[in-house]
């Protein structure tokens, strides 16, 4: 009985009455319950009221000295026997004598009950968590009417819960008798209706059979029934079209249909059958039999027919598809892994053999393998691959110059692809080299596909596509995967060419940047090492810069990040600590005037358009000074030097650290002086040396001291070589830097000093000292221009300076003459009139000297010279010196 039909609907529209007349019962019932009930809980609450309040011995108790010692028992025991939920007596001031919780007793009660005060009962109504609930009050009076006490009582409201449980079994019985009455009369209607209609009106059931009938006939599917004696029963519009029979064939047997005996034996056999294929004709038909006995018609099969003639087709170049498509993907991710230009290319060729093709090469511009431009048609066999090693092609590395005959040549002249599918029966291409073309033809390729490379507009090269054992030549389809396949490698090396240009910019830079040696000094050995990351062309660097007074400066530097702007930013660093040591500061003072300038560089790049600054920079900057073995050393924001002594100790000295460049904030920069034996190795290094994404700084500087522990006493080269191959990465991702110099000593016996005192008149006697000591040093040649120099110079030193006055000369690579005093006047060169009396010394120490400079110390300054030994000295000959010597008398001295 469904709801559709008469009957259902009868059922359902009885059942909905019936349920709204039990719904409308049991609120009829729920309601006067509870109205009763509050009704019943008034009554009773008011009577126990008034009864506890007139009981024998209520007035005494509550006019006693302790009435909850009197009442509170008895208020219990009445509680407990009539069921209320509290009697509670209290005075007329409110305050409880009896409750049903002790510790109420003597609490004032809440609510009003003025009312009952003025000698009037009174009963309320409220709600409780449990549900309403009524409390009456009521007076106690004493003889002379007189309120002596209240009594009051409340009762919750459960019983309508119970008066409607106690009737709904009666209710749910005769709902459930009537259900029962209203189904069986429900179920004989449908048995009846069942029975003539089967189950359908007559306009439906034919409403139906005209749907199920064009259906069956438009179906795009074939469907014939048989039944069990061989008749065919139906066959719709299809099955006749696929089969090929005439109209009117129902009622016949199927084997006189002219069916193939197999087919005929599969319709008769009864058995289920799946997509078996059978040849109908011209056709391949894919038959599916299923008896319909099981689903309760009569015995017989049903049969659907589909044509997979143009099914087998479509398969077959889906799967070609799915194949081109899933070689387009694997290339996306195996070609073009790395920003190399011949691995790229490599990828290409060993990715489409022997996938697409048999053999695969790649030819490039030359000037492409070099990051340019390209230039000429001159390309360079990149990579090839192929099935056999012992093929005819072109090896790589070989320049190549096709003809224009020749495949290569027309589509990288044309930018378009060119498919030779009949290789052998194209004779341009063989005229150009017939003897490799004849090898070519006798190895077995048959067919030829040359794309071109071009990305974002530039034609790099051409891919050619080869085949010699797959019979079947190349097709346009096979040229469109390959532009697709060719496309994506030539996006792939155009990056790599732009990558090799930038690199190789960045390198040339970098190198021109870097110095080339280490320039001749004597104070110390020197060896160093400089490793470019493998991520590009880092910022790391390093000098050595000697400084007058046979001091040498070592500065080691480092610049955040890598490229084009790291190598140019630490060039400009490089420029300005080599022109800051050319003003011989001390390490400390060059390091805050390095900061400032970076301070400066960063605020103009800040507002320009590239924004990039050069905040973040670390520097370390030691000046050795051979005379006392003396080094100062400061350091911004870079890792402290370590310390090897000639015993092999090896210590990181504590070097005060100042902010990294950019970031000092005109903070002063502290500088550490140390003292250092003869043969002592100073090691300055970039963090990249101790530090790694695998290994902090700590580990680093661990590791370098038991590196320097177990060189010993080795050389600097030496040295770079053991701390190289103890802490250097696999793979470093940071530049590294690393300067090791042992210290010398500039023997005493070529050091001479004179303390000069206040008088014109000392000048001779020092430069008699100073003949005497260049003869001894075997420099009588440079011993007329040196006293010249030093007379000058302590002149000026007389005339304008002020005590301690000392003279120093050391005999180096060259000769230097010192002369300090403790004025911080600054000595100036100048051309002097003809009327001057003077003017002219510096002039000549000019003259004399190879060269000459002031620098400043904390006490002073101090004026120098420098000249060389002997051969090539720039000495002027006796009639410059004369002419010289002319333009002023000897009282100017």
């Amino acid at each position: 009985m469904g709801v559709r039909s008469l009957a259902g609907q009868v059922f359902v529209l009885q059942l909905v009455l019936l349920i709204l007349l039990g719904v409308a019962a049991v609120t009829a019932l729920v309601l006067q319950a509870q109205g009763a009930s509050v009704r019943e809980a008034r009554e009773r609450s008011l009577v126990g009221a008034e009864t506890f309040a007139n009981a024998p011995g209520t007035l005494a108790a509550m006019k006693s000295a302790d009435p909850s010692a009197l009442l509170q028992p008895r208020a219990e025991a009445a509680r407990r026997k009539s069921g209320v939920d509290y009697i509670v007596a209290f005075s007329p001031a409110g305050y409880r004598w009896t409750h049903p919780d002790p510790r109420l007793i003597g609490k004032h009660v809440t609510g009003t009950f003025d009312e009952a005060l003025a000698g009037h009962p009174h009963t309320s109504t409220f709600g409780t968590p449990v549900g309403p609930a009524v409390d009456s009050t009521v007076p106690v009076f004493d003889s002379h009417g007189k309120v002596v006490g209240l009594v009051a009582v409340g009762i919750t409201v459960r019983s309508v819960h119970q008066r409607v449980a106690g009737q709904l079994p009666l209710l749910f019985g005769a709902a459930g008798g009537a259900l029962l009455l209203v189904a069986g009369g429900s179920a004989l209607v449908s048995r009846r209706l069942r029975r003539q209609t089967r189950g359908l009106e007559p306009a439906e059931l034919r409403r139906m059979y005209d749907h199920h009938d064009a259906v069956l006939h438009a179906a795009r599917e074939g469907v014939l029934i048989v039944d069990e004696d061989g008749l065919l029963v139906l066959a719709n519009d299809e099955s006749r079209r696929l089969l090929g029979l005439p109209q009117g064939v129902e009622g016949q047997r199927v084997t006189e249909l002219g069916f193939a005996p197999v087919l005929v034996e599969l319709l008769l056999s009864g058995r289920s059958a799946t997509d078996e294929v059978h040849a109908v004709g011209e056709r391949l038909l894919a038959v599916n039999v299923r008896p319909t006995a099981p689903g309760g018609g009569p015995a017989g099969s049903m049969v659907t027919l589909r044509d997979t003639t143009e099914l087998e087709a479509v398969t077959g170049k889906a799967a070609v598809a799915e194949h081109r498509l899933r070689l387009l993907y694997d290339a996306a991710t195996r070609v073009g892994t790395a920003l190399d230009i011949v691995r790229t290319a490599e990828e290409l060729t060993r990715f489409a053999v022997p996938r697409f093709a048999d053999y695969v090469s790649v030819d490039l511009v030359d000037s492409i393998l070099q990051g340019g431009e390209p230039e000429g048609t001159i390309m360079r066999r990149t990579a090839v691959t192929g099935i056999h090693e012992d093929h005819p092609l072109y090896p790589v590395g070989k320049l190549i110059d096709f003809g224009a005959e020749t495949p290569q040549a027309i589509g990288f002249g044309t930018g378009e692809p060119v498919l030779e599918a009949d290789l052998p029966a194209l004779t341009g291409w063989q005229e150009e080299d017939p003897v490799n073309a004849r090898r070519i033809i006798a190895h077995g390729i048959h067919s030829m596909m040359v794309i071109p490379l071009r990305a974002r507009g530039i034609l790099m090269g051409v891919a050619s596509f080869w085949r010699s054992e797959r019979p079947e030549p190349f097709e346009e389809e096979d040229v469109a995967v390959a532009e697709e396949l060719v496309a994506r490698a030539a996006l792939a090396i155009d990056n790599a060419r732009r990558y090799t240009r930038e690199h190789t910019t960045a390198v040339t830079l970098q190198r021109s940047l870097l110095p080339r040696g280490v320039p001749e000094q004597t104070a110390l050995d020197v060896a160093y090492r400089y490793l470019p990351a493998q991520a590009g062309v880092g910022g790391d660097w390093f000098d050595v810069i000697p400084l007058p007074g046979a001091r040498v400066a070592l500065v080691v530097g480092d610049v955040v990040g890598h490229g084009l702007h790291a190598a140019a930013t630490m060039g400009r660093l490089r420029t300005a600590v080599d022109n800051f040591s050319a003003l011989d500061l001390p390490p400390d003072e060059l390091l805050v005037r390095l900061d400032e300038l970076v301070s400066r560089i960063d605020s103009d790049e800040a507002s320009g358009e590239t924004g990039a600054g050069v905040t973040g920079a670390t520097c370390l900057y030691a000046v050795y000074d051979p005379v006392a073995g003396r080094v100062a050393v400061a350091r911004a924001g870079h890792p402290g030097p370590a310390v090897v002594l000639p015993d092999g100790t090896v210590s990181f000295p504590d070097v005060p650290v100042a902010p990294p460049l950019g970031l000092g904030g005109s903070l002063p920069v502290e500088a550490a002086h140390l003292v250092l034996p003869e043969g002592s190795r100073l090691v300055l290094y970039t963090d990249g040396l101790v530090e790694d994404r695998d290994r902090d700084i700590d580990t680093g500087l661990e590791q370098l001291r038991a590196a320097l522990t177990a060189a010993g006493n080795r050389t600097p080269e030496e040295t770079c070589a053991d701390v190289l191959g103890a802490l250097l990465p696999e793979r470093p991702n940071d530049d590294i830097a690393l300067l090791v110099a042992r210290t010398r000593l500039l023997p005493s016996d070529r050091v001479a000093t004179w303390e000069v005192p206040s008088d014109p008149a000392a000048v001779a006697p020092v430069r008699s000292d100073c003949a005497r000591t260049l003869d001894s040093w075997g420099l009588q040649d440079i011993g007329y221009a040196t006293e010249l120099i030093l007379s000058e110079l302590i002149t000026n030193a007389l005339r304008y300076g002020s005590q301690p006055i000392r003279v120093r000369m050391l005999y180096d690579r060259c000769l230097i003459c010192e002369v300090s005093d403790g004025s911080s006047t600054s000595p100036h060169m100048r051309r002097a009139a003809l009327t001057d009396e003077g003017g002219r010394g510096l002039f000549l120490v000019g003259q004399f000297a190879e060269r000459w400079g002031t620098r400043y110390t904390a006490r002073g300054k101090v004026i120098w010279s420098e000249q060389a030994l002997h051969d090539g000295q720039r000495e002027p000959g006796p009639e410059a010196v004369e002419d010289l010597l002319d333009q002023w008398d000897d009282s100017a001295l």
